[in-house]
């Protein structure tokens, strides 16, 4: 088969830092089976499959137990690779096509890249009875996006302090749970995401999380441009400005190694 294949540390200045993706340059499209085989040998939070078009890239993206609809780091990381591989040109937008989410665009810039992304506001909803007793804290908000359940918290050690019940969320009606609180080093909010539902216990870097976090912020700090850090243990910015009904992800990456699918 001898398909290249790398993994690309996104949302990150470093290696090891930031959040890990796979990404599998294909010439064709592959068996949607095979995907997933794939990407449950390589055991990260997403690997990602990028495939030409006459009028861009084909990109699927797929945790070690499913396919999802959204996904910021391994998106970051294709648009990396692309260009980093001489497959894009340098100063041209890498335009993706997904099957859920529509078309992405990706741009490079001196400060890293800038990704074109659907807003995904989370609406207030009542939370399930458990979910305070499974996230080990009482949650001040909690709505629902598309995808996820958002828990804003009173402040951002508690964030960084949370010990989840990874069972009891992965029974919550949602892709994931994402929790936040305002920042106070810097940054204007921190989050942290656990989708142990998709195969995710918890993700380094959430980029599809941010769609959510950013109108949330957005409206509540009552400015567009916002910076974020999601306090994982690997940990990542992420920078974010709103623009109707779109958000712009900037990132940077660093590829850690490159090989091939025997």
């Amino acid at each position: 088969m001898n398909i290249p294949i790398c993994v690309v540390d996104a949302f990150a200045t470093e290696r090891f830092r930031g959040n890990p993706a796979a990404v599998c340059l294909l010439d064709t499209p592959a068996d949607e089976q095979w995907m997933q085989q794939v990407a449950a040998e390589l055991n990260l939070s997403e690997t990602a499959f990028v495939v030409p078009r006459p009028d861009g890239w084909g990109l699927r993206w797929f945790t070690p137990t499913t396919e999802v609809a959204l996904c910021g780091h391994a998106t970051l990381a294709s648009a990396h690779i692309l260009w980093e591989a001489g497959k894009a040109a340098p100063a041209e937008p890498v335009r993706f096509h997904t099957e859920q989410s529509g078309e992405l665009v990706c741009e490079r810039r001196e400060e890293g890249i800038l990704m074109d992304f659907p807003a995904r506001p989370a609406e207030p909803v009542i939370p399930e009875n458990n979910l305070a007793q499974a996230l080990g804290a009482e949650p001040i908000w909690v709505g629902r996006s598309a995808y996820d359940l958002l828990c804003e918290l009173r402040s951002e050690a508690e964030v960084r302090s949370l010990h989840p019940d990874l069972a009891a969320l992965a029974a919550m009606p949602a892709r994931g749970v994402i929790v936040t609180a305002r920042g106070v080093a810097g940054f204007d909010f921190v989050s942290r995401f656990f989708a142990p539902a998709a195969g995710v216990p918890e993700d380094p870097v959430t980029g599809s999380a941010h769609c959510t976090l950013a109108p949330y912020w957005s409206v509540k700090l009552r400015r567009d441009a916002l910076r974020a850090w999601q306090a994982s243990a690997r940990g990542g910015e992420v920078r974010l400005k709103m623009a109707g009904d779109r958000v712009w992800l900037g990132g940077s990456a660093v590829t850690v190694w490159r090989g091939h699918l025997a």
